[in-house]
């Protein structure tokens, strides 16, 4: 037989027990704040000193839900300070990644005015120059040391001139299209270039190793002279290259010359001239020093590598 869904209260021995003791609790507590209020109007003193005693009864029970409370609230601030310093990390984070490209954007900016104010300052003495350009690409892995120039014949661009940036020689024009000019660069190792050493006009050639270095040798094989800080420059000795174009700084002796390393980077250079292939007529006509070494060889028709 199913049970009733409501049944009264005295039809239940535990509903009839509960139903008592509320209502034994609620005339207890009736009681008991009928008696205070009497108590508090008849004897002032004595219920302020049961209110006390009633307090320092409560303090504990205070004092231990006032530390849950704060355990509790402590942790909500763990929670949300761990939360907004993922934000404010990761907005750093952000911000330090745009001011780090900023200051690249910045850098390459300045190295490239750089170059182009050392260039104007050699186009303003240097009458050999022809055209200026920029160097869009240049290899880094092959043996061959080609870079790509931005200009071609359309001015004036043709294979066998010198290509100079604003640090140093980078090489020769290879070959010239409309637009744009292949350049073999100085370290490539079909590149020998006629140096001498600054201090003393030493005569050396350099030639390129293929992996962005470069060997000299001295024409006097016995001798062997060369001290890492060397300065090296062009002498103009065979034609092509005009004279006193900084080449290289030498690193490290070896046993038959010294290993030397580009003053101009093709790597880090962007804007270059190209200048006209050395002879003694166009030099000496326009004013300018021809080799430092007297002993060097006659010039080589123009164009020759």
């Amino acid at each position: 037989m199913v049970r009733p869904a409501h049944r009264r209260p005295g039809q239940s021995r535990k509903a009839q027990y509960s139903l008592f003791v509320a209502y034994v609790i609620a005339v207890t507590g009736a009681v008991a704040g009928l008696l205070l209020a009497i108590l508090s109007v008849v004897d002032p003193v004595g219920f302020a000193q049961l209110r006390v005693a009633s307090q320092e009864i409560a303090a504990p029970i205070a004092r231990g839900s006032r530390s849950i409370i704060g355990s509790i609230s402590g942790i909500d601030d763990t929670v949300g300070a761990y939360v907004s310093a993922g934000t404010q990390n990761r907005r750093l984070r952000k911000e330090l990644a745009d001011t780090r490209r900023e200051l690249v954007a910045t850098s390459s900016l300045q190295e490239e005015n750089r170059q182009l104010k050392a260039l104007l300052k050699l186009q303003e003495t240097d009458k050999t120059a022809l055209a200026n350009g920029y160097l869009l690409t240049s290899t880094s892995t092959s043996s061959k040391r080609i870079a790509l120039l931005s200009i071609g014949r359309n001015l004036g661009v043709a294979a066998g001139q010198p290509v100079r940036g604003a640090d140093g020689l980078i090489g020769r024009v290879l070959g010239a299209g409309p637009s744009v000019s292949q350049v073999l660069l100085l370290t490539d190792v079909d590149n020998i270039v006629p140096v001498r050493r600054a201090r003393d006009g030493l005569p050396a050639l350099a030639s390129g190793r293929g992996n962005g270095d470069l060997d000299v040798r001295t024409l006097n094989i016995a001798n062997n002279p060369f001290k890492p800080g060397d300065i090296l420059v062009t002498s103009g000795t065979g034609g092509l290259y005009p004279p006193n174009i900084p080449v290289a700084i030498v690193v490290r002796r070896q046993d038959d010359g010294a290993l030397a390393r580009p003053l101009a980077d093709p790597g880090k250079v962007d804007a270059v001239s190209v200048l006209r292939p050395y002879t003694p007529d166009n030099i000496e006509a326009q004013g300018l020093p021809g080799p430092a070494t007297p002993s060097a060889t006659p010039p080589v028709p123009t164009g020759a590598p």
